[in-house]
């Protein structure tokens, strides 16, 4: 498989504190890997690291974007797992999901008769049309996160980048979009970053687990071990895509 991002030896964090340690993980086409982990342990560091967002203290890592501009904000679609914003703003629907094609070097940027049908076809297949004209101001949460999610791949990214996607949506469109996730893999690698055992068991193809180290594991089977990073005791059954779980007794000191 082609090499998308490789990861080698890396520490990082914030100032002078250290939150991942010798980390180490190659990213190919066609990727699907889930991100877990218990809070504190550096899921979300990890994306900024992948992102460009903070550098490493030690260690390298390096794009493979070949065919492609070497910017990395051409190739990543990020979704955020909480987007700070000003609902106030007067912008449509249209124009956040147009916004994702505005290359990071540029500050203005005409939109092509192609673009706008892009966007118009994601927001469709999002059920978001009768709010394709609406103002942000006036979405729910739920809404909100299918818009970001259409800005995050209208590019057509190599790697699409979610940090706990469902944090905002109903159940219904939960479903919905991790089905589109699937549809979206044949096209493109994805970093998926969740709390839901359930969920990364059932779509993702591999695991990592994020605890100040990480580690790869070539297959979406949960096991023992993964579980342990979280202290607690959780098995996980899956019949098909639908998840169920037995919890074991819970020892408290």
């Amino acid at each position: 498989m082609e090499k998308l991002i490789e990861i080698r030896d890396v520490d990082t964090g914030y100032g002078d504190i250290c939150v991942l340690r010798n980390i180490n993980l190659t990213i190919c086409d066609k990727d699907f890997i889930g991100i877990i982990g218990p809070n504190g342990g550096g899921k979300t560091t990890l994306l900024k690291l992948i992102l460009g967002l903070i550098k490493p203290f030690k260690g390298s890592l390096v794009y493979h974007f070949k065919g492609r501009s070497s910017g990395r904000n051409a190739n990543i679609g990020y979704l955020p797992q909480f987007n700070e914003t000003d609902k106030k703003f007067p912008v449509s629907v249209r124009d956040v999901v147009l916004s994702g094609l505005i290359p990071a070097n540029k500050i203005f940027y005409r939109y092509s008769g192609n673009d706008k049908w892009k966007a118009d076809a994601l927001i469709d297949k999002l059920g978001m049309t009768e709010k394709r004209n609406a103002s942000i101001g006036e979405l729910s949460g739920g809404e909100l996160q299918r818009v970001f999610l259409a800005r995050a791949i209208i590019s057509s990214p190599i790697l699409l980048v979610l940090d706990e996607p469902g944090t905002y949506v109903d159940n219904r469109f939960e479903n919905e979009l991790y089905e589109l996730l699937l549809e979206l893999n044949n096209e493109m690698a994805i970093l998926l970053v969740s709390h839901d055992l359930g969920i990364i068991s059932a779509y993702v193809k591999t695991i990592a687990c994020v605890n100040t180290h990480l580690t790869y594991h070539d297959s979406n089977v949960i096991t023992a071990e993964q579980l342990n990073i979280y202290n607690c005791p959780v098995d996980i059954i899956t019949h098909g895509k639908i998840p169920h779980r037995v919890l074991h007794e819970h020892k408290h000191k």
